[in-house]
């Protein structure tokens, strides 16, 4: 595992601060920690510790780098294309960031969970080989820990809305397909002498249910409801 010098986060930004939930504690259902991710999790959303997937988050970072060093060419072999199906390649400037056609700078690859899950069977469609050579030590585990944590939050929010016993797990079948993926993400700096304010990803909300992002540089910027410009996470 490769373990790169990081550039300290900025401190002339304007940042916005999330709460920090303990997942060791939501695990064990502590109930004064359900209460701060309660609160959480109906304003703004929220950082999480303790949740015991850090090492594999590296790994993926390293498959990540691996993947995104390939030939464009043999990465466009795997491009998402134009279905509606995110999983595949996506090349930097693939889409519009504003209203004013403005390219995307970000490059990524997103696994399906359901291939993950299939392997070494393909469920869903095929990947490079940076990918397929990661799968048993990195994605697999990646994604059935990700799962365990992700469904372990679903299930304690859905008690604390007073649903039945397993509402939201039985909306999450794990022998179905869906939308659910592990996507890595490169954004590469600009370039010293441009004087655009480049953006990797354009404003938007996620789709499913929960979003479990691990993030080394810093990027995340969310917009705060009554705010008019938008802040930095650190």
């Amino acid at each position: 595992m490769d373990t790169p010098s990081l550039p300290a986060f900025p401190e002339d930004v304007p940042t916005h601060p999330l709460l920090v939930i303990d997942y060791q504690l939501i695990s064990e259902r502590d109930s004064n920690e359900i209460d701060r991710l309660w609160e959480a999790a109906t304003k703004l959303g929220f950082c999480l510790k303790n949740h015991g997937v850090e090492e594999e988050a590296d790994y993926m970072f390293d498959m990540g780098a691996e993947t995104m060093k390939l030939p464009i060419m043999e990465k466009m072999r795997f491009e998402q294309g134009d279905n509606g199906v995110s999983f595949g390649y996506k090349a930097a400037g693939a889409n519009a960031v504003d209203s004013t056609g403005r390219r995307d700078t970000v490059e990524f690859i997103n696994i399906a969970k359901d291939d993950a899950l299939a392997w070494p069977a393909h469920a869903r469609r095929t990947y490079p080989s940076t990918v397929n050579e990661r799968m048993d030590s990195t994605i697999v585990p990646f994604v059935k820990k990700s799962l365990k944590v992700t469904n372990t939050l679903l299930d304690v929010l859905s008690d604390r809305l007073g649903l039945p016993p397993g509402a939201f797990l039985d909306k999450h079948p794990i022998n179905e397909f869906s939308g659910s993926e592990a996507r890595v993400i490169r954004n590469p700096p600009p370039p010293p002498e441009s004087a655009d304010i480049s953006l990797g990803i354009g404003s938007h909300t996620d789709f499913g249910s929960l979003s479990f992002l691990h993030n080394r540089l810093g990027g995340l910027q969310v917009l705060v409801p009554g705010a008019e410009s938008w802040q930095y996470v650190k």
